[in-house]
This record gives structure tokens, C-alpha cells and sequence, in this order.
């Protein structure tokens, strides 16, 4: 249901944008504070869990999910959107740790990668049905379905809840952070506000720039605070593991990459290229198709070449289809611009599934639930900031042609090679990896180790 709101809603921004009389662009705004609001609540997912039970805290938050779904569809401007996509954000923040905390506490690090792999199924099912189905509903009724169909799936889903989610509890509950709740959340709030501002036309760069910075020694105070503490909110001592930390820092840079894809490309098709809601959502469906295609093979591929060979190579292969992307012209044939999207959807799945492996590979099952919490956090945060990303280089790229205030395929093109050059600086880290990082998870034995 998340993944489906999420890919739903991207062929469906320009017909928002003029239903609130607003630039498209500036709706990546109500998107990121979806994206940021999960960031924000997901560490008191696990605090919740702990305390209230699982089952709890997973049917509430499909209720608040579902509910907050009914206002999106009842928005009447901007910020009311925005202010029910917040909402809908605190409900999500409870589904997805939760569940993914519940397989990781059960599975042993022989099955870890096999584990990961197949719950990432139902959520790369999504992804493919949402391009078509929004762009489908958008041309042929209004957006406002798209948040509609969120109402039987919610209910299915609560009721599917109570069924199969045990109600465990920790006995040995640890007390709230709220110093480090504050601390993490204002960061997030203001470094991705930051980086909103950045992406719209009419912003004023140096409020935008205070913004990034208060955040930036936010994060750091946080990070100070949690260090100190008996019970911090967030394991930040996990970072000290080298996997987990590339997983964290360059897999964040990846992350941010692999999330301004769904956001620029149907802008450039509806905007740039023209098409309507539905063919932009028909094209999409080649980027999701390719996710889909390779997962099957992604645990072979992984255990023959292992992880540090597998993020590299697939790193420049990825930045690769980036650079395809910006060279696509509306008069490109259609075959074309599917291959280009395919492979592209090929090298973002394998990234992902990689970077989302290899976290866990070297943690203990006693660290396991800091470690995954803090890994959410990034992970939902990396999301709110792809989408800010994109709408900064088009920003960038805008000031190019001063004077001009519409979006060419050209400024399209510049975001896209400004975002191919993001995914090479994040290979370097990877490159430091040893040759045997996370075998105890992929089963890889390198030349060396094999030698020795």
C-alpha cells in the first residue's frame, strides 16, 4: 500500500500542480514531507513496538495511514495536501520498521540475504502497477482516486494484521530518548526544508542555506547526545562497523540518486516531451520492469562476485543509465527510451537490494534492532532528499537561461548528468571495502581467500 502511494502519485503531479495552481515542481514539497515525516517518527516505531506490542502498532498505523489517505483525496490547496501527507507519513513510519524488525529478529545470517530479497517482493510489485494506474486514473478521471484506493486496502490490511502479527512485547522495555528524539527530528525537519527551498524558483538561497546548516549542527549534537547516552534513541555506535557505515554514509549518496529517478522522469515526459498522464506512466513502467527483472538473480549474482565488486561495477553501470537518460529527446523512438529505462531499473534494484544486504551482514542479532532503526531513518530520510535533489538541479539547471522561467528538456538533461556525477562520487568508499566484506551473508569467497 505505501509502495503504490508512492508511485501512484508521480504521474500524477502536473495535474495536481493545476488543481492547487501551483508550479509542478513546487509539489515535491508535499512529497518530501510525506518522505520526512517518516524519517522523522520511524525511531519511535521500534520504542512503540517494544513497549505497546507489534500487532498494536502495526494495525494503528494502518488505520492513521488509511485515514490520513481519505484527507489527501479531500486537499484543496497545497498545504492542507501537505498537511494530510504528514499525517499519512506518521502512519507509515509505524508499518515498515515494524515489519522488517519482526523478519530480521528471526532470521539467521546464512538466510539473511534470501530474507531481505523476498520482502522486497510485494514492494517492487507496487511500483509496477503504480505508473499505468496513476497516469491511467489522472487522464481518464482525477487524482483523487489515486488516494481513494487506499481505503479497501486499508481495511484488508488491518484485518490481515489482526491475523498473522503476534503481539510481542519487550520485557525489559528501555525509557523514551526524547532529548535525541528532538534533537534527530529537528535536524531531519530542517536540513530537508533546506533543501526544499533550494529546489523552488522563488526561495531565498540564504534562508535555504541557514536552514541546511542549523540542521548540519543538529545532526551533530544528536549524534554527540546519543553517543553519551545510557538508552540513546538511535545505535549511532553500530557506525563503527565498516559495512554498516558504508551502507549509511555512501549508500545514503546512492539512495538519494536512485530516488530522483521517479521524480524527474515524468516531469521530463509530461513537461518536457509533452505526453499525457498515462503515456509518461506507460513509459515509467520500463524502469520498474527492470527492478522487477533482475531480483530473481540478484542473490546468484551477489554471492558469485560478492558485495564490494557488485556495488562498484553496478555503481558505474548505474551512473551509466543516468547519462542515457540525459540524452533522450522527445523525437527518441519508443523502443528506445524503454531499453534506456529497463537497464536503468536493472542497475537501481541491484544497487538497492546490495546496499540494504550488506547492512546487516556484520550485525549482532543483540544490535540488530538499534542497527535497523537508524538504518530506516536513513533510508526514509535519503527519499525526502532524492525528491529535493531533483527539484535542485532543475533549479540549477534553470539558472543556466535567466529570464526563462519554464522547464526545457534541456534543464532535464543537466539534472540528469548533475545526478549520474552524484553516483560516482559515492563509489570510492566501496572501493575500500575488503574483498570478503558481508560473506558470512553472501557466501562469496574471493581469489585471495581462497588462495590463502
Amino acid at each position: 500500500m505505501e509502495n503504490l502511494n508512492g508511485t501512484v502519485i508521480a504521474t500524477a503531479l502536473p495535474q495536481m500542480a493545476r488543481s492547487f495552481s501551483v508550479a509542478p515542481v513546487d509539489l515535491s514539497f508535499g512529497m518530501s514531507a510525506y518522505l520526512l515525516t517518516l524519517a522523522v517518527f520511524i525511531p519511535i516505531s521500534g520504542w512503540a513496538a517494544d513497549r505497546i506490542g507489534s500487532r498494536t502498532v502495526f494495525a494503528s498505523a494502518i488505520a492513521v495511514f488509511t485515514a490520513s489517505s481519505l484527507l489527501c483525496a479531500l486537499s484543496d490547496g497545497l498545504w492542507s495536501f501537505t498537511a494530510a501527507r504528514v499525517a499519512q507519513g506518521i502512519g507509515g513510519a509505524m508499518m515498515v520498521p515494524v515489519g522488517r524488525l519482526v523478519v530480521l529478529r528471526a532470521t539467521e545470517k546464512a538466510n539473511l540475504m534470501r530474507a531481505i530479497a523476498t520482502i522486497t517482493w510485494p514492494g517492487l510489485v507496487a511500483p509496477i502497477l503504480g505508473p499505468p494506474l496513476g497516469g491511467f486514473i489522472t487522464e481518464y478521471a482525477n487524482w483523487r482516486w489515486i488516494f481513494l484506493l487506499n481505503l479497501p486496502l486499508g481495511l484488508i490490511g488491518l484485518g490481515l494484521s489482526f491475523w498473522l502479527i503476534p503481539n510481542r512485547r519487550e520485557t525489559n522495555g528501555r525509557p523514551f530518548d526524547s532529548v535525541g528524539f528532538v534533537l534527530s527530528g529537528t535536524a531531519c525537519v530542517a536540513v530537508v526544508y533546506g533543501m526544499e527551498l533550494v529546489g523552488q524558483r522563488s526561495a531565498n538561497l540564504l534562508w535555504a542555506a541557514c536552514s541546511i546548516g542549523v540542521g548540519v549542527l543538529l545532526a551533530i549534537a544528536a549524534v554527540w547526545h546519543m553517543r553519551r547516552g545510557e538508552h540513546p534513541l538511535l545505535d549511532v555506535g553500530a557506525a563503527r562497523i565498516q559495512t554498516y557505515a558504508m551502507s549509511i554514509r555512501s549508500g545514503s549518496l546512492f539512495r538519494i540518486v536512485i530516488h530522483t529517478v521517479p521524480f524527474l522522469l515524468p516531469l521530463m515526459f509530461q513537461v518536457g516531451f509533452g505526453l499525457d498522464p498515462f503515456a509518461s506512466g506507460l513509459l515509467i513502467l520500463a524502469v520498474f520492469s527492470g527492478n522487477l527483472a533482475i531480483k530473481p538473480a540478484t542473490s546468484f549474482i551477489l554471492r558469485r562476485f560478492g558485495f564490494r565488486t557488485v556495488l562498484i561495477g553496478n555503481g558505474l553501470l548505474m551512473a551509466g543509465s543516468l547519462m542515457g537518460c540525459a540524452m533522450l529527446w522527445p523525437d527518441t523512438p519508443v523502443w528506445v527510451i524503454a531499453i534506456v529505462l529497463f537497464w536503468g531499473g536493472v542497475c537501481r534494484s541491484m544497487q538497492f537490494t546490495a546496499l540494504a544486504t550488506l547492512a546487516f551482514a556484520d550485525i549482532s542479532k543483540a544490535r540488530m534492532s538499534g542497527a535497523n532503526t537508524l538504518s530506516s531513518v536513513a533510508q526514509q530520510l535519503t527519499m525526502g532528499m532524492g525528491i529535493a535533489a531533483g527539484a535542485m538541479t532543475l533549479r540549477f539547471a534553470g539558472m543556466l537561461h535567466p529570464g526563462d522561467n519554464g522547464v526545457s528538456v534541456m534543464d532535464f538533461h543537466v539534472a540528469f548528468f548533475i545526478i549520474a556525477a552524484t553516483a560516482l562520487v559515492a563509489l570510492p568508499e566501496a572501493w575500500r571495502l575488503p574483498e570478503d566484506a558481508g560473506a558470512s551473508v553472501s557466501g562469496h569467497i574471493g581469489k585471495r581467500l581462497a588462495t590463502t
